[in-house]
Parts: structure tokens; C-alpha cells; sequence
């Protein structure tokens, strides 16, 4: 059951077709409240100001904070200003796609893999450590996965990232199992967003899962049944599943080799 009482944190808005933006959509079709955060005003400006899907009434209703989630202090602040809270999604990553996606998995930018790291997997401590004083009855918490438990072509270090990503959940759900809080993450198949856009062989790993998943994946069509998902987690239903990845990939993650032609409907 969703709590009405108080907002869900939703971070890592981009605009309308990202995966947060279903989320935070979804806690309200529900009766909950949403609060998203951008990594900053310009960045909204880009991105959710100039987009078409949304008219200026459905912006204008949007509650949006900013965030940049490699500042400390930036973190810090966002939530000593919301106030008491029921949960958090994190749904926030980066990976350089000059230097740490694409054909070639080696590189020299260092300094890049580490700011990858930092915003993908070690920000989701840093925004529990300030979320959980605000979180006085418990409540869950999401970090965005994607099939850390493989390594797909292109992906290269982002997989590594969501790989650290999934460990950082397992220790968080031991540290704050004591606070009431259930944190999992979500692996999600590949989905048609902005983000996704920015990944080189995007489009292979979508052909890829109309191959393998077996109950079938469309990339532009099932962010709803993640939010759905995420709702779940979110919610007290899911008040006694904590350090977990939930696939939810068309069970793409449990097939060896593609679906064969029999076994297509």
C-alpha cells in the first residue's frame, strides 16, 4: 500500500519517457505524492522544459527540486528541506559513452570511471545516509539496475557500475534493515529512453531481448510494467524483501540461448 501521508522521492528526472518520470507518475495514479529532483535548472531546461509529450499545465503540476547528486551538501539539503518522506527511487546513472561505453572495454580515463561510479552506484549511500533521518517509519527505497550479472557488448563499464550498484543495495539493506527500511533494486530490460539514447549498440541489446525474453519485450512499450513493479517495492507489501535484484525483463535473465520458434505464441 502506497503511504499518503508523505512524498516519495523520486531522483534522477529527465522528461516525460524516463523511467523516473513513470514512476513518480504511477505513485500518484495511486493516491501518493511525488516529489522528482534534476541535477539542475539547465538541465530542465534542455530536457522536460522543451518537450513536446507534455503540455505546460502537466509541467507547471510537476513538484521538481535540484540535485546534483555528486555534491555532498546538495544531497544534504534536499532532504533537511522535504522533510519526513516515505521512500526514495534512485534512478540516476552516467557513464562516459566516449570513454567508458562501446567497442573497446580498456581505457585510460580513470577520471571518468570514477565519476561513473560515484553518480551509478556510491551516490545511493550518500542519498540513504541523508534520506533515512527522514524516513522515521521506514519505508523502501529503489535503486535502477540493468543485467549486471552478464556482460553485454557496449556496455562495458556501466556494467560494472550497475554490478557495484547491486552490492551497494546489499549493504545498505544490512545497515538500515534496524531503521525499518527495505531497499532492493530493480533490473529493468532495455527501455527507449533519452538516457538509453546515449549508449552505443542500444539497439542491439532491444533486438537482443525480443529474442530471449520469453512472456516478449518491447523496449518502447514496457516502462509501465516497471513502474508497477517499483510501485510495489515502494509500497508495504514489499516490507519484508530487502537486498534483492527483481528482474523485470520479460524473464529475459533466466533463458539460455533465444526463445525457439515453438515456444513463441
Amino acid at each position: 500500500m502506497i503511504n499518503k501521508d508523505k512524498p516519495y522521492v523520486v531522483m534522477g528526472l529527465l522528461d516525460s519517457d524516463s523511467i523516473a518520470y513513470a514512476i513518480g507518475k504511477t505513485i500518484e495514479a495511486h493516491g501518493g505524492k511525488t516529489i522528482f529532483t534534476v541535477q539542475s535548472e539547465r538541465m530542465k531546461k534542455i530536457f522536460l522544459d522543451r518537450s513536446k509529450k507534455l503540455s505546460q499545465e502537466e509541467k507547471d503540476a510537476l513538484d521538481i527540486k535540484y540535485c546534483d547528486i555528486t555534491i555532498e551538501e546538495e544531497v544534504k539539503a534536499l532532504f533537511e528541506d522535504i522533510g519526513p518522506i516515505a521512500g526514495v527511487v534512485h534512478s540516476i546513472a552516467f557513464s562516459n559513452p566516449k570513454t567508458s561505453l562501446g567497442e573497446e572495454f580498456h581505457t585510460e580515463a580513470i577520471a571518468d570511471l570514477t565519476l561513473g561510479f560515484h553518480i551509478s552506484a556510491a551516490s545511493l549511500a550518500t542519498v540513504l545516509r541523508y534520506a533515512q533521518p527522514q524516513m522515521v517509519d521506514g519505508g523502501g527505497v529503489i535503486g535502477l539496475t540493468f543485467s549486471s550479472h552478464l556482460a553485454w557488448p557496449c556496455y562495458n563499464w556501466m556494467g560494472v557500475n550497475k554490478a557495484a550498484l547491486e552490492a551497494v543495495v546489499r549493504a545498505l539493506a544490512r545497515r538500515h534493515g534496524k531503521d525499518n527500511i527495505w531497499i532492493n533494486a530493480l533490473s529493468a530490460g532495455p527501455l527507449s529512453t533519452k538516457a538509453a539514447g546515449s549508449i552505443p549498440g542500444f539497439q542491439q541489446l532491444g533486438d537482443t531481448w525480443t529474442k530471449i525474453s520469453p512472456i516478449g519485450w518491447d523496449p518502447t512499450q514496457e516502462t509501465q510494467a516497471v513502474a508497477d513493479a517499483a510501485l510495489f517495492l515502494l509500497s508495504s507489501y514489499a516490507r519484508k524483501i530487502t537486498g534483492q535484484t527483481i528482474h523485470v525483463d520479460g524473464g529475459a535473465s533466466i533463458i539460455g540461448g533465444e526463445i525457439q520458434n515453438y515456444e513463441r505464441s
